[in-house]
């Protein structure tokens, strides 16, 4: 979702397109491939090619960016139980089945990758970080855009960006 409103407010985006939108996420995923390395500790010389542009990276791999730049993260809040029902609903639609017991083990362990990237930020000195509420960006999108925008240095068109935000598909979340 803010992906989508900064491409819209202006930003340039980094994306592969390798996920499609689908069902799940009608407005597509954002995300580039490399990404998910990030980890392994491999060449990372492309991030490079980043520079003031977006770039999604989950939580857990916000730790494994090079050192020595500095970031600007907009942190999503989300509830966990609506994260895990996302999931959920996503593996149905692949026909993916679940494990048992499987989603109190994800929880915590959510909450543990939360928990870290949050100490994470707080301690680098490299990153500089907007948290945002994810319902909150769902029901005043303006507003958000707005924070967004100056935190992000006030180049950006806010009115496009809010108008990025589909609030139905927060309503169908709850009603799924």
């Amino acid at each position: 979702m803010v992906m989508r409103m900064l491409a819209a407010g202006g930003l340039e985006t980094v994306s592969d397109g390798v996920r499609r939108s689908d069902g799940d996420n009608p407005h597509g995923y954002f995300e580039h491939e490399r990404v998910k390395n990030l980890a392994g500790g491999k060449e990372k010389r492309w991030l490079g090619s980043c520079r003031g542009r977006a770039l999604k990276v989950v939580s857990p791999l916000l730790r494994y960016l090079p050192r020595g730049q500095n970031y600007q993260v907009i942190f999503m809040e989300r509830d966990l139980e609506e994260v895990l029902a996302s999931q959920e609903r996503m593996l149905r639609n692949r026909g993916v089945a679940e494990e048992q017991g499987g989603r109190d083990a994800l929880r915590d362990a959510f909450a543990q990758d939360l928990q870290a990237a949050r100490l994470f930020l707080a301690c680098a000195p490299n990153f500089r970080t907007l948290f945002l509420s994810y319902p909150e960006v769902h029901e005043m999108p303006a507003v958000a855009a707005g924070k967004i925008n100056a935190f992000l240095g006030g180049r950006l068109d806010e009115a496009a960006m809010a108008a990025g935000v589909d609030r139905s598909l927060r309503s169908n979340l709850r009603r799924r």
